[in-house]
């Protein structure tokens, strides 16, 4: 469960970084906290 919330998080980082987006600009958009995005990212949290 734990390396797939890893796998995820970079996933998610990638295609940020692709599209050349901020965690604060993905954040508004998903309309959630920059924090939130974060933790996706890290493979903290998905929630």
């Amino acid at each position: 469960m734990i390396e797939n919330l890893m796998i995820l998080g970079k996933r998610i980082l990638e295609l940020r970084k692709r599209h050349s987006m901020t965690q604060e600009k993905l954040a508004t958009e998903m309309g959630v906290s920059i924090g939130a995005v974060s933790k996706w990212e890290t493979g903290v949290s998905l929630s």
